[in-house]
């Protein structure tokens, strides 16, 4: 907190601020029933009413290659009916990576009309009992049209980048999760629907620096420097006093 002290402020003014060492751990996020933001706040105190301005600050939190990565191999079915294998390259991925891996058939005695692959997003947030779970659907694809046959392989390759996705969160100063995963889903010719999820880790990777280039301003153990201008308005301030 920076105090300037109490003065008459009669016309345009800046004061230079330095927030060192300031701890921002989580990432800025918006969801659809938790925000998380940062933001600095100017406070003018006056008689009447105070003037209060704030201008909000975006944090991304910055990770490393993971040191393990495995891939994803599962097999579903259904006795006698459906059996199919499917692979994803690995299990955890940067928000501009590439998801790849392939699906295989091994038996088919229904008849699929057509498979599509979903990304969805699970919200969680609130403390059990009040627990509430809101889900979102980030992207959805078919990838493939028509019955297959047994042996058949479906290649799967879904890029990230056209999405605007943040980081997976894991119980944030206990208040919320964000989690996503992969949702493959069959649907027959009588419209029947079979899916299966798989949860991956999504995390964010750093910007490659040119050389001589200075490193952004972005981690979470950063110093924050600006300038701020604020200004005598009269009309400004008569509107606020009417509030």
């Amino acid at each position: 907190m920076l105090d300037s002290g109490p003065g008459d402020l009669t016309q345009s003014c800046s004061f230079t601020f330095d927030f060192p060492q300031v701890e921002k751990p989580y990432e800025s996020y918006t969801g659809n029933n938790v925000k998380l933001r940062y933001f600095i706040r100017v406070v003018i105190a006056r008689r009447m009413s105070d003037i209060v301005r704030e201008q909000e600050i975006i944090v991304h939190t910055l990770s490393s290659y993971p040191d393990v990565n495995n891939s994803i191999k599962m097999e579903v079915g259904i006795e006698d009916c459906l059996h199919i294998e499917f692979e994803y390259n690995k299990s955890k991925y940067h928000l501009k990576d590439i998801i790849v891996g392939k699906i295989y058939f091994l038996l088919v005695r229904i008849k699929i009309k057509h498979m599509e692959l979903a990304i969805i997003k699970r919200e969680l947030s609130g403390s059990t009992p009040s627990l509430f779970q809101d889900s979102e659907t980030i992207a959805k694809f078919e990838i493939m049209d028509g019955a297959p046959v047994k042996g058949e392989s479906i290649p799967i390759r879904l890029f990230l980048a056209g999405y605007d996705i943040a980081p997976t969160m894991k119980d944030i100063n206990k208040k919320f999760s964000v989690r996503y995963f992969l949702n493959l889903v069959l649907v027959d010719e009588e419209e029947r629907r079979y899916f299966k999820q798989q949860e991956i880790i999504l995390w964010r990777k750093g910007e490659k620096l040119r050389k001589g280039q200075p490193p952004p301003v972005t981690n979470a153990m950063q110093t924050y420097t600006a300038t701020s201008t604020v200004r005598a308005d009269p009309q400004e301030d008569a509107s606020d006093e009417e509030d």
